[in-house]
């Protein structure tokens, strides 16, 4: 899953081994996110919700996170 963090950068989620995994993504270089922990209980659909709760520091007015296809 692919997310747009209020168009400052984007971030890519997997699910591997049963863990979820994020990588920042900038010139189509992936970078391990390490500060950022997602629980593995977090479901594909609140994920979307969940990186709201986390970056929310990062919105500007009316800015939203959005997911990439």
């Amino acid at each position: 899953m692919r997310f747009n963090i209020y168009g400052r950068f984007q971030i890519v989620v997997e699910k591997i081994d049963g863990a979820w995994i994020a990588y920042q993504v900038s010139q189509g270089i992936r970078t391990p996110v390490e500060d950022l922990v997602i629980p593995h209980d977090v479901a594909e659909h609140e994920m979307l919700t969940y990186l709201d709760d986390i970056y929310h520091e990062y919105a500007g007015f009316g800015q939203v996170i959005e997911r990439v296809s």
